[in-house]
C-alpha cells in the first residue's frame, strides 16, 4: 500500500482470505477527493458487491490478501482497553499526588470509566462471534469428515476410480487444514478476548496466596512421616507382584481425516 498507484493493478484480480480460500476479486477503489485511498469495492461469489476498509485488506502487486474482521476489530481492542485502563490509574496516580484537582480527576476518571466499559462490552460481544465462529468451524470440520470416510468406502469397494480419488482425497484434505487453521486462529483470538476481559479478576487472586502459613503447617508432617513411610515400604516390598509385561501395537493404516 505504500506505492498507490500500483494498487489500481489489483482491479479485476481475485481476493482470498489468509487461508488461501477466493472469496471474491476487486471491483474499485473508493477515494478521496484528494486522492488517498480510502476502501476497496468487492465482488463476491453471489454476485454481491460490498466496500471494505483498507485496513482489511493486503496487496502485494496484483495479489489481494482479506484479513478476517474478526481478528483485525480484536486486535484494536485487545491494545485499547489495556491502554484506557493505564491512563485511569496514572490519573489516579496523579490525584493521590495532588497533581491535579479532585474535581478534575473525577471528571476525567468518568469519562475513561465509560469508554472502558464500552470497549469491554464490544470486546464481550465479539468473543460471542469468535464462539459462534467456532462452532461454525466445528461443523465444516465435520462435515468434511463424513466426505472423507464416505471416499474412502467407495473407493474401497471399486465405485471410484484412482485417479478421482486421489484428486478428491487431495481437495478434502486441503479443506480441512485451512478449516482446522481458521478455527486455531479464532480460538486464540477468543483466547485474547477473554484473558483482557478477566484480567482484573485475576488479580485478586494472586493476592490471597499465603505461602507461610502453608509452610507451618506442612513443617510437623514431614518430619513424623519419613519412618513410618519407610517401615510400610519395607514390610509389603517382597509381598509386591512382578511387573507387567506391555506390548505396544502399532496402528498401521489409519485414514487421515
Amino acid at each position: 500500500m505504500s506505492n498507490n498507484s500500483n494498487l489500481f493493478l489489483s482491479i479485476g484480480k481475485p481476493i482470498k482470505d489468509e487461508y488461501g480460500r477466493t472469496v471474491g476479486r476487486v471491483a474499485s477503489f473508493a477515494l478521496t477527493p484528494s486522492g488517498k485511498f480510502d476502501g476497496v469495492f468487492i465482488e463476491s461469489h453471489d454476485g454481491k458487491f460490498s466496500k471494505q476498509p483498507m485496513e482489511y485488506l493486503q496487496f502485494n502487486g496484483a495479489e489481494v490478501t482479506i484479513i478476517s474482521t474478526l481478528k483485525s476489530q480484536a486486535s484494536v481492542l485487545c491494545n485499547q482497553i489495556p491502554l484506557i485502563w493505564r491512563k485511569d490509574q496514572a490519573l489516579k496516580d496523579l490525584a493521590e499526588k495532588r497533581k491535579i484537582s479532585p474535581d478534575l480527576y473525577q471528571e476525567l476518571h468518568k469519562n475513561f470509566e465509560g469508554v472502558l466499559n464500552q470497549l469491554k462490552k464490544d470486546a464481550q460481544a465479539l468473543s460471542d462471534e469468535a464462539g459462534t465462529e467456532m462452532a461454525r468451524c466445528d461443523q465444516e470440520i465435520k462435515t468434511l469428515g463424513y466426505a472423507v470416510v464416505n471416499l474412502e468406502l467407495e473407493h474401497e469397494v471399486g465405485q471410484i476410480e484412482e485417479e478421482a480419488y486421489k484428486s478428491a482425497f487431495a481437495m478434502l484434505q486441503e479443506y480441512l487444514k485451512r478449516a482446522n487453521l481458521e478455527k486455531g486462529d479464532i480460538e486464540l483470538t477468543k483466547n485474547q478476548l477473554s484473558n483482557i476481559l478477566l484480567g482484573d479478576s485475576k488479580q485478586p487472586e494472586q493476592k490471597t496466596n499465603t505461602p507461610s502459613t502453608e509452610s507451618t503447617d506442612k513443617k510437623p508432617q514431614t518430619k513424623e512421616t519419613p519412618n513410618e513411610t519407610t517401615k510400610e515400604t519395607s514390610k509389603e516390598a517382597p509381598e509386591l507382584p512382578e511387573p507387567p509385561v506391555v506390548v505396544y501395537v502399532k496402528e498401521v493404516g489409519k485414514a487421515g481425516i
